[in-house]
């Protein structure tokens, strides 16, 4: 395995990933509803340094921006596999007023059953996949968050939102077309 990943190392792309071109229009559809503000939860002082550093690399990397809106979801820290933190969002009571997007996802069962068939098969995900689909400007007020070093909202699809996966779904159904259950299967961000 090693030897082919330095061989065709060329089409690994390591870098921060790019944009995908559509941008979102209502995925946060919350009517009339007043914003909704949840003041940020206690966190140690590791954790808040850890969340400084999170969001100055957000920062940089353009996912997030400063935010001057009322709207605000507090902030949890969760334990990757790989032992660094990430910063995730608790959208819960913003989720509980979003109108839900009935857009379908694919049974997993379906997805087993066209694999019966498959001699071989090979599986990936996007790399930072929601990261890759920028919100509409009127959208980015409800992703706010707050930590004690400032008030902040994406600029991207975060994970937590309750349209989240349907909406990334309709994306890469878009992106593969035709070749969808032909050649190529997808459940959100994982593709096969």
């Amino acid at each position: 395995m090693s030897r082919i990943l330095w061989k065709y190392g060329k089409l690994f792309d390591i870098s921060e990933p790019p944009k995908i071109d559509i941008t979102l229009k209502n995925a946060i559809d919350t009517g009339t509803h007043r914003p909704i503000h949840t003041p940020p939860y206690r966190k140690s002082n590791k954790d808040q340094e850890t969340l400084r550093k999170e969001t100055d690399k957000l920062m940089g990397s353009g996912i997030i921006e400063h935010s001057t809106f009322p709207w605000s979801s507090p902030v949890v820290s969760v334990k990757k596999k790989d032992g660094t933190t990430r910063l995730c969002v608790d959208y819960r009571r913003l989720n509980q007023i979003t109108t839900k997007d009935a857009f379908p996802l694919p049974r997993i069962d379906d997805i087993y059953d066209q694999l019966t068939t498959a001699t071989y098969f090979t599986k990936f995900d996007f790399k930072a996949g929601y990261f890759q689909v920028p919100l509409d400007k009127a959208d980015r007020p409800k992703t706010a968050f707050s930590t004690r070093d400032g008030h902040f909202q994406f600029k991207v699809l975060p994970q937590g939102l309750t349209n989240g996966p349907p909406t990334f779904q309709r994306i890469v159904n878009q992106i593969l077309g035709p070749n969808r259950w032909k050649h190529v299967l997808a459940y959100i961000d994982d593709i096969i």
